[in-house]
């Protein structure tokens, strides 16, 4: 496909990644811009914004898996959105090269590139992690979890008490950060649930271990919280292993830097992330993190010179945090940050279209929340804290109103709904991974 015309009628404002930051800065673009005033396209592998805080939910059943993404397409009707991946950016001049299945790569001229590629699961070269851990980044990996506890569940309880049932009960997770702590908790949630369906297995059958490096977790609350968090996972029948670090990992079985060691079916990784390295195959100036450098106006940077046209927000981005309240003097990776971030992005790009001023990214944190399972969670903010039920609530409320769109805050409202009178559903579907199986194992095929 030839390279479009930059130099025709409207500016070419390309979005790379269709996350948080990508969807709102082309949902606020669409909303702000001129009608002809610019055309915005979106490039994403995926059709949807995946949200994330919602994760942990999926894997315990509480949210179905559908409800936590949001459709492209269906959401910004005035944005040409693009299922494919850009693979180079050219900033000098200003040229991207767009890959898309089925297509030979083609080149996209841009007049104004926003960067917002997001993050991925940041790993070590642990023996045996690459090969057996699962990450949760994505919603797919949310599901996976789920069936495989599910399904481990099944095929335990035909199993006598031994080696092979515990390694099947047996779940594990690396890093105490909120993700970690939330999908941790989550799970030992569902476990402990689906003991009613299983006569056959008793609560002391399962096993939960949360690995963590450092001496404390969670560190976006204070100590005090972290260790209420600590003691009420411990009382629910899961066990934290502080300044501990996973050594190995082959063939499931965990080594432990304490000389513990046992076998898992299911290790979950959690335990940081890092830019996605897309952006290594660009011009764009990196810090030392592999993030893209950038000013507090979301203008990308190289030293001291801004980088006309060229832009970037949330997780693979270095945007100096005004509040003083980053780590290292940079916003975290967050959704908050990306979220707000993008939508000053969206006006700083018209304003800049329009010769007008752009205005400085400035957020004070609204605090921490995390949900523990059903009818546990943790609020902090400042020296303000709530645990249990009612921060449990103010968990559900807080993202459930962050949902992007309307429609799926109904629709993630409605299964909580749902699941109150219903109860959480415990079908997993595993045989997604092999869907031809069933058609394959029983199909007429011509005789020899």
């Amino acid at each position: 496909m030839p390279a479009n015309n930059s130099g025709a009628s409207a500016p070419k404002i390309l979005v790379v990644g269709g996350g948080y930051a990508g969807f709102y800065t082309a949902k606020k673009l669409e909303k702000h811009l001129g009608k002809g005033e610019a055309e915005v396209t979106l490039v994403d592998p995926l059709p949807y914004l995946t949200y994330q805080p919602f994760l942990p939910e999926v894997v315990g059943g509480a949210i179905e898996a559908r409800h936590v993404v949001t459709s492209h397409r269906r959401h910004l009707r005035k944005t040409n959105v693009v299922s494919g991946k850009v693979t180079k950016i050219d900033h000098a001049t200003k040229i991207a090269t767009i890959e898309v299945p089925g297509l030979a790569p083609y080149e996209f001229a841009f007049d104004q590139v926003v960067v917002t590629a997001g993050a991925v699961s940041r790993t070590f070269p642990i023996p045996g992690v690459a090969d057996t851990a699962i990450g949760l980044k994505t919603v797919e990996e949310a599901v996976e979890i789920r069936n495989r506890i599910l399904a481990n569940f099944d095929k335990a309880a035909n199993l006598p008490e031994g080696p092979a049932r515990d390694r099947l009960l047996t779940f594990v997770v690396v890093g105490g950060g909120f993700a970690g702590i939330e999908v941790f908790a989550e799970m030992r949630s569902l476990a402990t649930y689906l003991l009613r369906y299983y006569p056959g297995l008793k609560f002391k059958d399962t096993h939960f271990h949360l690995i963590e490096a450092m001496g404390r977790i969670m560190p976006e609350v204070s100590l005090p919280t972290s260790e209420w968090v600590i003691k009420n996972l411990a009382e629910r029948g899961a066990q934290i292993h502080l300044n501990t670090q996973l050594q190995s990992a082959v063939g499931g079985k965990i080594e432990l830097s304490t000389g513990e060691s046992f076998e898992s079916d299911t290790i979950v990784w959690t335990a940081g992330v890092m830019a996605h390295p897309f952006v290594r195959n660009t011009s764009l100036p990196l810090d030392e993190r592999g993030r893209i450098t950038a000013k507090a106006t979301l203008q990308v940077v190289n030293g001291e010179e801004i980088l006309d046209g060229v832009w970037t927000a949330g997780d693979v981005s270095a945007v100096p945090d005004l509040s003083g309240g980053g780590v290292g003097g940079f916003c975290v990776p967050n959704a908050q940050h990306a979220v707000r971030q993008a939508k000053l992005l969206a006006k700083n790009i018209v304003a800049n279209l329009r010769g007008e001023g752009v205005v400085e990214y400035n957020h004070t944190n609204l605090g921490a929340v995390a949900g523990l399972g059903v009818g546990y969670g943790v609020y902090q903010w400042r020296s303000v804290a709530v645990k249990g039920f009612l921060a449990w609530l103010m968990h559900r409320g807080y993202h459930g109103m962050a949902m992007p769109m309307f429609e799926r805050k109904l629709r993630v409202f409605w299964g909580w709904v749902n699941n109150f009178f219903l109860r959480r559903d415990i079908v997993g579907i595993s045989a997604t991974q092999t869907p031809r199986a069933a058609f394959e194992t029983f199909a007429s095929r011509p005789k020899a």
